[in-house]
């Protein structure tokens, strides 16, 4: 598909928007009021664009301020998970992942295995490794350690981003590590970022209903403000669709812009849909397609200081991947390759995900947008085509 160029697309997108907004409530038109001028929203601004904002603005504002930020670049990478293992300390109410020690759904993957699945992922020409899963009762900092040099050692290639914030606090609080202290063993072992889990929401309100054994949202966000002050990058995410209300999804959206004023280290953003099925908080049911395209716009819209906004597929199902790039996606995560379990155990349509970089790429092309093979720091690897 041939592209406008760049200037052409965001005037044209001004001038609907300008359209779109006349018929607006009073809060919506000053929150784009701002959005047009390139100034910051504030919490009352997200609050109306998630309540009182139409789809087809939302879809306009959000488009334009990632066009703003990325042109019509889009990004995935050639990844796959490892998660060693589904035994875990907490019992969240959320989680269809977890099992008990002992139970016939449970694993322990062993460093062998682990070595033997990286060495596979690093053949077929993958460059990143995501390594995370429940935090067994057992571990200590030194198998964690284990697990970071087997893949280093084995696949010296793979950038490796291991160890929700959750599993980090646990494990160097058993250990009697310090945060930096922690972090600088693992960073010694080869570990390269950080994945966003573990951040839920921030409330603590909410918190204390949903995974109250797990760390703090400040607890959260003081693993990652201290992983950035030591050079490590990091992801963010918000579990949205269960509790929480529009307050609570602004509120946690602006302590992680706050963080990112701070330090700069967040490579992108990742709302995550909650799924309902096989876990105790099922019983809420789960928000509809419209409403999760609707966090991502205004998570967009709100989020102005993180460049990238990634739409994580297992999450959001194969076939509704190119709505997301219409409501300000910019990132479609990657290939997978069949390696997690974590969304499929809860129901997720793509229960074994995969994607091909073919796919990945004829998707994104047949929206209007240019597909691009990232690194895990969004360095393009090779570069497919650019836009006319």
């Amino acid at each position: 598909m041939k592209q406008e160029s760049l200037e052409q697309a965001l005037a044209q997108k001004r001038v609907l928007i300008e359209k779109y907004r006349q018929g607006s409530s009073v809060a919506v038109r000053a929150a784009t009021e701002l959005l047009l001028c390139g100034q910051r929203l504030d919490a009352k601004d997200g609050v109306a664009l998630y309540r009182e904002a139409t789809l087809p603005l939302l879809s306009l504002a959000s488009t334009y301020v990632r066009m703003q930020k990325n042109g019509y670049e889009t990004y995935y990478n050639r990844n796959a998970h490892i998660e060693p293992t589904n035994v875990c300390l907490f019992q969240c109410s959320f989680c269809s992942y977890r099992r008990d020690e002992g139970s016939p759904e449970a694993w322990h993957l062993s460093l062998e295995e682990i070595e033997w699945r990286v060495r596979e992922q690093e053949a077929l020409g993958n460059t990143e490794v995501h390594i995370t899963g429940g935090v067994d009762p057992n571990w200590t900092i030194g198998d964690l350690e284990a697990i970071v040099q087997t893949v280093h050692k084995a696949a010296p290639t793979l950038h490796i981003k291991a160890f929700s914030a959750v599993e980090l606090m646990a494990i160097f609080k058993k250990s009697g590590l310090s945060i930096a202290e922690g972090l600088l063993r693992l960073k010694a072992a080869g570990l390269c970022s950080i994945p966003g889990g573990g951040a839920e929401i921030f409330a603590e309100d909410i918190r204390r209903r949903i995974c109250p054994e797990k760390c703090t949202g400040e607890e959260w966000l003081s693993l990652h403000r201290e992983a950035h002050k030591l050079g490590l990058t990091s992801n963010a995410t918000m579990l949205f669709g269960h509790i929480e209300s529009y307050e609570h999804r602004v509120e946690h959206i602006l302590a992680l812009r706050e963080l990112q004023d701070e330090t700069g280290g967040f490579n992108c953003f990742i709302p995550l849909k909650f799924r309902a099925a096989h876990n105790a908080l099922g019983v809420q049911g789960e928000v509809s397609l419209l409403e999760v395209l609707r966090n991502y716009a205004v998570s967009r819209l709100l989020l102005d200081n993180v460049v990238h906004l990634k739409c994580y597929w297992p999450m959001l199902g194969k076939k509704n991947l190119p709505l997301a790039l219409h409501y300000g996606v910019d990132d479609l995560d990657g290939t997978i390759g069949n390696s997690t379990r974590i969304y499929s155990m809860a129901g997720a349509q793509d229960n074994r995900p995969t994607a091909t970089v073919e796919e990945l790429e004829s998707m994104v092309r047949a929206e209007g947008f240019v597909p691009y093979e990232r690194n895990s720091v969004y360095e393009k690897i090779e570069p497919v085509e650019t836009a006319e």
